[in-house]
């Protein structure tokens, strides 16, 4: 399938959005829940897998969808498509503070390797696949880094990191050990392997994990300085039902939440 070729502007600072431009019967893929707003020109419709392969029968579109299932994606994508005689936008929002980055797959060979939850949208014809890890290593003790997605064609595709977002030109040779979760997006030429930190008492005490992803160049790594699952991690461990405080940022909080004030106040004084 031809890649359609589309223009687009992101928008906002910490909560972005990207608004893409679409000529006359030209399309773009949005993951499921991603849609902002889109102009009544757009028709929407939902396809097996990522409706690259909407050509080639029904094995193919099965096929396309389990790929998005092994990834924990959902079975289904949409595509929407101008059907008016103009151009008509329509714009994917960001699913948690961070930034959106334009992956333009041409600069690139055709392929990118990115975390399986990173893809936010594209022009029709990307097509999103899964990257298996060479190493057993990877599979094992990959946590977040082991199951990736493959973004490959020649077009547009979005992708979305938590925080602040690093793009690192690695030499050949050059390392980097990172936090699986930081990961979010490499070229195919770069290594992958996974590095056990080597210290039970650093693993134990030090707050990290057990292990790192070891990134070597040549290529091109993209980080994120929050992964949801870390901000997802503090935002549960601080919810009032975990024993954290009813009161942000007080130390009272806790107190008059559920200690030795809370029960005077609440009127349990017997």
């Amino acid at each position: 399938m031809a890649m359609d070729v589309v223009d687009y502007e992101i928008k906002g600072s910490e909560m972005q959005f990207v608004e893409v431009e679409l000529d006359p019967g030209e399309a773009a893929v949005g993951e499921a829940g991603s849609l902002m707003y889109m102009e009544a020109g757009i028709g929407m419709d939902t396809v097996f897998g990522d409706g690259s392969n909407q050509g080639g029968g029904f094995f193919g579109k099965l096929l396309g969808a389990g790929k998005r299932l092994i990834t924990g994606e959902s079975l289904f994508t949409t595509v929407y498509t101008n059907n008016a005689p103009a151009k008509q936008r329509v714009a994917f929002a960001a699913p948690y503070p961070g930034k959106i980055i334009p992956m333009d797959l041409r600069q690139m060979g055709g392929m990118l390797v990115c975390q399986k939850d990173a893809f936010l949208c594209a022009a029709r014809g990307v097509s999103l696949g899964i990257y298996f890890q060479q190493k057993l290593s990877v599979g094992f003790f990959g946590g977040e880094g082991f199951i990736m997605q493959k973004l490959e064609g020649d077009g547009l595709a979005f992708v979305h990191a938590g925080g602040t977002v690093v793009k690192r030109e690695l030499k050949p040779g050059e390392t980097l050990l990172v936090d699986t979760g930081c990961v979010v997006a490499f070229t195919p030429n770069v290594n992958f392997e996974i590095q056990y930190v080597g210290k039970i008492k650093t693993a134990l005490f030090g707050g990290e994990g057990l292990f790192f992803a070891k990134l070597s160049g040549p290529g091109t790594v993209w980080l994120q300085s929050l992964p949801f699952s870390r901000l997802a991690s503090r935002v549960f461990a601080a919810a009032p039902q975990m024993g954290g405080s009813r009161e942000e940022g007080s130390v009272l909080g806790g107190v008059l939440g559920g200690g030795l004030l809370g029960g005077v106040l609440g009127g349990d004084d017997e």
